[in-house]
């Protein structure tokens, strides 16, 4: 067996998404399993590989890791990118528990009905704009450093430009009111290793469209 993680899901964004994007900025080459079947997901349950029979799953360090955020302070511990102290931890966790608060909304959008798209996108619009990214405009201007937290980058970093992007796609002009964040979504993207990770041919998956739907529905169908 290689050396890499290997990560089991679907070839989808979903929850899997944060797991690569933080592989990615710290460097880590890994490989991917697709499910595509119910029958591959049902052998891993049967098998005793899922936890709580639920993916992602991430095999790293002889380990079979479950439950997205195990999975992330893992990697985020393992590659230096989780804090100097208990401070700088507890401050990374807030920022990451809200963005995963907005990345939820977004997570679960290709799934709404035809007729419940439009409020569903004004709702993230007006989650990002009000509620979210005005925090980190704050943070960013109150100390003036490049990073989120203690002038080093870290796991809160990479949700962050993640949820940025993501938002992006939806709300092109979502960032018109927030300097800060623009010009920390310029420095994220020219690290090197995000630079990478953003270029044609990556491991980062392209936006759920319906055959993703499709195949979540039908790999996870009761």
């Amino acid at each position: 067996m290689s050396g890499k993680p290997r990560l089991t899901y679907l070839n989808g964004r979903g929850r899997m998404e944060p797991v690569r994007w933080l592989l990615a900025a710290a460097g880590v080459e890994f490989e991917e399993s697709f499910l595509e079947t119910k029958e591959q997901y049902e052998k891993l349950i049967k098998d005793g590989v899922l936890m709580f029979q639920q993916v992602p799953l991430v095999e790293i360090d002889g380990m079979k890791m479950v439950q997205t955020r195990a999975i992330l302070s893992y990697i985020a511990g393992k590659y230096n990118l989780y804090g100097k102290d208990l401070k700088e931890r507890a401050l990374i966790d807030m920022y990451v528990e809200g963005i995963t608060d907005l990345m939820e909304m977004i997570l679960m959008f290709p799934f709404s009905p035809p007729e419940a798209k439009e409020k569903n996108l004004d709702s993230i619009k007006d989650r990002a704009i009000n509620r979210y990214f005005p925090v980190f405009e704050k943070v960013l201007k109150q100390h003036g450093q490049d990073f989120l937290v203690g002038n080093k980058f870290s796991w809160a970093d990479v949700q962050l430009i993640e949820a940025i992007l993501a938002v992006e796609e939806k709300i092109p002009a979502v960032l018109s009111g927030f300097p800060q964040l623009q010009a920390f979504k310029i420095r994220m993207s020219n690290m090197p290793t995000i630079k990478k990770f953003l270029q044609p041919g990556s491991r980062r998956k392209p936006p759920p469209d319906e055959r993703y739907v499709e195949t979540v529905l039908k790999v996870f169908k009761k």
